[in-house]
């Protein structure tokens, strides 16, 4: 092997001497491959890591710290790498062409768009590229990783929200950026956007559930407090209510040998109490300060704009009701320049339902639910019971939440559907599990 070293190191000094752009272009490539290696043979780590990485929403870091422009790139470059690991998955582990995947509902509703006529100035590559950010947070759900696989992301997802907060934690320390930020309250953000981070901390609630089932510890209950703490923190109304509801209907209605009744009694108990404290405190005006507590004793109506983002969008369904404007049109509605976007600073639906029906139309949307629904019932039922009904609980309040928010084309969405995907591939006769790195 000396000699072949000595022989490319040579070479190498040669090319970087004689032409250094290729020298350049060489060591990225050699860079690119060895990564590529790397991951190939330690599969499970890299897609832990990459799921923390995509939990702490690092686009709005960006985006604060270097600029708009930054946006869009760092979200391009999460959800490639979630593409090129699912792809080594598949490689490694086979291939899984489950014809209830959502993703398929996405790419024919792309096809019947383009088909159509795209909405008035979404270009053909615009919707391509919303297409595949749209497709990849269920990357995951087209491969059969092993159980070892699927059991590793299920435990990484309890914690993919305290990493966010921990590094928030380190940035603000530094003085580079808030920790807290004030929208009708103070709301925690953590690296990403309070509802981003709320939407990320569901995923780690739902998944602390899981893994306490699974596991019967005690030990298993603190960091599910710790998760609902910080859900509650980022003043996010609609996914504290839905983890909350999801978290005392498991705890009351699913029984499991392992997780004994009395300890699920203390929790509903312990839970209970906490409640009535918190509304004491609450009806005597001291949580004012906290934004969740600020909405729901001033205004817990207010839709924080949303009403006003929802017409726009109602009025471009109605000139094509059935199929849509295509893929990605809900990016284009409400320009960013607009007065709207300048008021509520986004130009998102916040409603899903709505999104899809502006890129699919009816059809487009009851296509989308339908595999939705067979999705979440087909590979679900090989699970055991418990887990079985938890997860149904989860994509139940799922269907809700997507009423008030963006739920399928966010990174926390990836997290959330890679987390889905670990537990439906843990329900799945078991293959041989080769990678033992992790």
């Amino acid at each position: 092997m000396r000699p072949i070293g000595i022989a490319a190191a040579m070479f190498g000094l040669a090319l970087a001497w004689t032409s250094p752009v290729l020298f350049a272009q060489a060591v990225v490539l050699a860079f690119a491959v060895g990564i590529a290696f790397l991951a190939f043979r330690h599969t499970t780590l890299f897609c832990v890591g990459w799921l923390l990485t995509a939990g702490c929403s690092l686009e709005m870091t960006a985006n604060d710290m270097i600029g708009p422009e930054a946006f869009q790139p760092v979200i391009a470059i999460v959800k490639a790498a979630q593409i090129g690991l699912a792809i080594l998955c598949a490689l490694r582990w086979g291939v899984d062409g489950d014809p209830w995947n959502p993703a398929w509902a996405f790419m024919i509703m792309a096809v019947a768009g383009i088909v159509h006529g795209l909405y008035p100035g979404l270009t053909l590559g615009e919707s391509l590229r919303s297409l595949i950010g749209s497709i990849a947070p269920f990357a995951f759900c087209f491969a059969r990783p092993p159980a070892g696989w699927a059991d590793t992301i299920i435990r990484a997802t309890r914690w993919c929200a305290l990493v966010a907060v921990a590094g928030g934690v380190i940035l603000a320390a530094l003085g580079i950026r808030p920790l807290f930020t004030d929208s009708g309250g103070m709301r925690l953000t953590g690296l990403g956007h309070p509802a981003f981070l709320a939407t990320v901390c569901m995923a780690s609630v739902y998944a602390s559930l899981i893994q306490f089932y699974r596991t019967g510890r005690r030990t298993e209950l603190p960091l599910l407090v710790v998760n609902l703490t910080i859900l509650l923190l980022t003043g996010a109304r609609a996914p504290m209510a839905f983890a909350t509801l999801v978290t005392g209907l498991t705890l009351t209605c699913v029984s499991a040998p392992i997780v004994p009744t009395r300890w699920r009694l203390y929790l509903l108990l312990g839970a209970g109490g906490l409640a009535t404290i918190l509304a004491i405190f609450l009806l005597a005006g001291d949580l004012g300060d906290i934004r969740l507590f600020n909405l729901l004793s001033t205004d817990a109506t207010n839709l924080s704009g949303r009403d006003i983002l929802w017409e726009a969008f109602r009025a471009v369904t109605r000139d094509s009701p059935w199929v849509g404007w295509g893929i990605g049109a809900g990016n284009v509605v409400i320009p960013p320049e607009s007065p709207v976007a300048k008021l509520l600073h986004t130009w998102a639906a916040h409603n899903e339902y709505l999104r899809i029906e502006v890129e699919g139309g009816q059809l487009g949307r009851l296509l989308l639910i339908a595999m939705f629904a067979g999705w979440v019932w087909m590979r679900s039922r090989t699970l055991p019971t418990a887990e079985r009904r938890i997860i149904r609980l989860v994509f139940l309040a799922f269907a809700g939440h997507a009423f008030t928010d963006n739920l399928l084309i966010s990174t926390p969405a990836c997290v959330l559907m890679t987390f889905a995907a670990a537990v439906f591939a843990s329900g799945q006769v078991p293959l041989p599990d080769t990678d033992r790195q992790a």
